[in-house]
């Protein structure tokens, strides 16, 4: 399953807290069909029927079953630029 780092925690409870009131608001990942292999991001109101839900500490995570399968073994961290612009980036889970 998706895992989240601590500053992606953060940011995701940042970003969601900006744009709605409403505590079922979270970050959707979802598959393009047209452009295989690719993910978009976005704020998402709620999960979809068929989305996998993660939630951390408050920070959610909505995944439709494309992105769900193709991210079982990721890690997604975040950052904040300096003119406060949030980048993601997703890396291998590391075993410990």
């Amino acid at each position: 399953m998706l895992t989240l780092t601590d500053n992606a925690v953060q940011v995701i409870r940042d970003l969601t807290a900006q744009s709605s009131s409403s505590q079922e608001t979270g970050i959707r990942i979802a598959s393009q069909a047209d452009q295989a292999g690719s993910l978009v991001l976005s704020i998402s109101d709620g999960p979809a029927a068929t989305d996998q839900v993660i939630e951390v500490e408050g920070a959610r995570v909505f995944l439709d079953p494309v992105a769900a399968d193709a991210l079982d073994d990721k890690s997604l961290d975040a950052n904040v630029d300096q003119q406060g612009s949030p980048s993601f980036r997703l890396s291998q889970q590391t075993t410990g």
